[in-house]
């Protein structure tokens, strides 16, 4: 199978999907969330499709950096679908769908490293903890930015365009605490599992990654503390979810960019 062109038509029907429900968000088009999801679906299976090849080829058991971003996000794909049956969440794709389509091509040209850790239950555990960790936080950071956007838009008095396409701004709070809560218990789950099941947790090559996810930890917990105990909403806790999600990113792909890409290592 040559993943390139399935690759190519993934990205489109992700970007696709992402620009309806986008032109949807500022009112240019009547809503079709059956079709921007059928549009995303489609784009996942080719994803998955790609993503199967790419593990198959990797030189270890644990894939580099590329097939790596590419796995996390297919696994936030398909979360945002499926909590978009339940939740109003459909608009982080906005943001979402593109991401994943640029990681898949860049995952079909890159180099990809791949690592000889052995996959026994443990790591496994710890490894689909840590995706869907990644995925459900991904979700929350973009839902922050909307919910920082509505919250501007709201104090200026700007009530047409996109505060009227979205749910009101107490609902999207709450979604986006709810997603912050999920995101959490994963978090706790894939730290926890990382020490008990993985030897080198702390070892050199891993300890940025150690660092920064349980700074991430306290950054997430301090946020849901402070909003249990004092209330904390608004743009406040935009700017924490933001700070939490980028010190994630760089906690999962910090070293891997710079020593498979930069480095070439």
């Amino acid at each position: 199978m040559q993943a390139l062109p399935f690759a190519t038509i993934a990205f489109v029907l992700y970007v696709a999907a992402a620009i309806w429900q986008g032109m949807t968000l500022f009112r240019r088009v009547p809503p079709r969330q059956g079709m921007v999801r059928l549009l995303a679906v489609l784009g996942l299976l080719l994803h998955i499709a790609v993503v199967v090849k790419l593990v198959g080829q990797s030189p270890g058991l644990l894939p580099g950096f590329t097939t790596s971003a590419t796995l996390l996000m297919a696994v936030a794909v398909n979360v945002v679908l499926v909590a978009s049956l339940f939740k109003p969440v459909l608009n982080a794709g906005i943001a979402l769908f593109p991401l994943a389509g640029v990681a898949l091509l860049a995952a079909t040209w890159l180099p990809n490293q791949g690592g000889h850790t052995g996959l026994t239950p443990g790591i496994l555990l710890h490894a689909i903890s840590s995706a869907l960790a990644f995925a459900v936080l991904a979700i929350a950071a973009v839902q922050a930015v909307l919910v920082g956007l509505q919250n501007q838009a709201l104090r200026h008095h700007h009530i047409r365009g996109i505060v009227q396409s979205l749910p009101p701004l107490t609902t999207m709070e709450r979604v986006l605490f709810e997603l912050i809560w999920a995101g959490i218990i994963l978090l706790t789950l894939s730290i926890a599992s990382g020490l008990i099941f993985l030897d080198n947790f702390f070892a050199q090559h891993l300890a940025h990654k150690t660092v920064l996810s349980l700074l991430a930890w306290v950054i997430f917990t301090t946020l849901l503390i402070g909003r249990y105990r004092f209330g904390w909403r608004g743009m406040r806790a935009v700017r924490w979810t933001l700070g939490g999600c980028v010190l994630l990113v760089l906690a999962y792909f910090g070293s891997k960019f710079v020593l498979e890409v930069v480095l070439n290592r």
